[in-house]
């Protein structure tokens, strides 16, 4: 009697839970819908969703921000301070937007925009150092190359290469007789140091085996150059160009300066005469500004032949 009891199945009632068999058939349905659309792991989604790197961005990105808003509160503070009427950024900005709104005017042969200006400098500094390339990187070659020319240079380099580039000048505007030529004498005669030392140390520094390597193949001294100095003297080279073409930069200016004519350092000099200060702060981060950019470009065009030894 109490089995019977037991074992008789209760109705379910209206609204009750679902009996054992029906949870039996749901559970399997469950695990294939699970099975069929599996969901995403966590490595997948962070993955999906890389974080933002706040760091690369802080070190790239804001210290020259705040370099260049430290430099703009100086100026400002002393535009303010200053009883000289010192033009402060803002007015210097206006000024900058008037001049390059028509950078390449020509109102005459002393008159002219600062991109003719720029221009003009530019292809000096391209003709001086030009031609101390031509005469300083063979050169270089062949005091590095021969002890009797290292000794007999050495001396002479040592002598004139501490001198300053403006006392280059007058002899030129004497041999010369003009103020174009002059200036170009003036950036060969300063550019030129930089890639005679640099090349010339550059082959000394040359590994001795590969001398050697050449004596035993015979080589000529051709062949020595071209295929064992001047790949191994490529980098030391193209830093001495580095170096020339910065120096060369910073001579044009002064010379200019003094000689007249066409040219960034004539153009900062003739609006030092008419007391525009503006275009003077203008003329300095033009400057700065190409200068940066001939330094960035030869930076890039030496990393490119320089090759370093893979560790092990």
């Amino acid at each position: 009697m109490v089995a019977a009891v037991f074992h008789t199945p209760l109705p379910a009632a209206a609204g009750s839970s679902p009996s054992l068999p029906s949870l039996a058939k749901a559970v399997p349905a469950r695990a294939e819908a699970s099975m069929a659309k599996p969901a995403p792991l966590a490595a997948d989604r962070s993955a999906q969703r890389s974080p933002f790197d706040w760091r690369g961005l802080w070190l790239k990105v804001v210290p020259p921000v705040l370099g260049l808003a430290l430099l703009i509160g100086i100026w400002a503070m002393v535009s303010v301070t200053s009883s000289n009427n010192f033009p402060t950024p803002w007015a210097t900005a206006q000024q900058a937007a008037q001049v390059f709104s028509d950078p390449f005017y020509q109102k005459g042969p002393n008159d002219q925009g600062i991109g003719w200006n720029i221009w003009s400098s530019l292809k000096r500094v391209a003709l001086g150092f030009g031609l101390a390339a031509l005469v300083g990187i063979p050169l270089g070659f062949m005091i590095g190359r021969f002890t009797f020319l290292s000794r007999m240079f050495n001396p002479l380099i040592s002598l004139l290469r501490p001198v300053s580039p403006l006392a280059w000048l007058p002899i030129g505007l004497l041999v010369f007789k003009g103020a174009h030529p002059a200036a170009i004498w003036t950036i060969f005669i300063c550019s030129i140091w930089p890639m005679v030392i640099n090349t010339a140390v550059g082959v000394q520094r040359v590994p001795q085996d590969y001398m050697n390597v050449a004596r035993v193949l015979n080589l000529s001294e051709w062949k020595i150059i071209t295929k064992i100095l001047f790949p191994a003297v490529l980098p030391y080279m193209l830093t001495g160009v580095r170096l020339a073409v910065g120096t060369a930069w910073l001579v044009i200016v002064a010379a200019e300066m003094l000689t007249g004519g066409v040219g960034i350092g004539f153009w900062v000099w003739d609006e030092w005469n008419n007391l525009n200060v503006k275009n003077i702060i203008i003329a300095i981060f033009v400057i700065g500004l190409v200068g940066l950019i001939l330094e960035y470009v030869l930076v890039k065009l030496a990393s490119a032949f320089t090759y370093e030894e893979v560790k092990s």
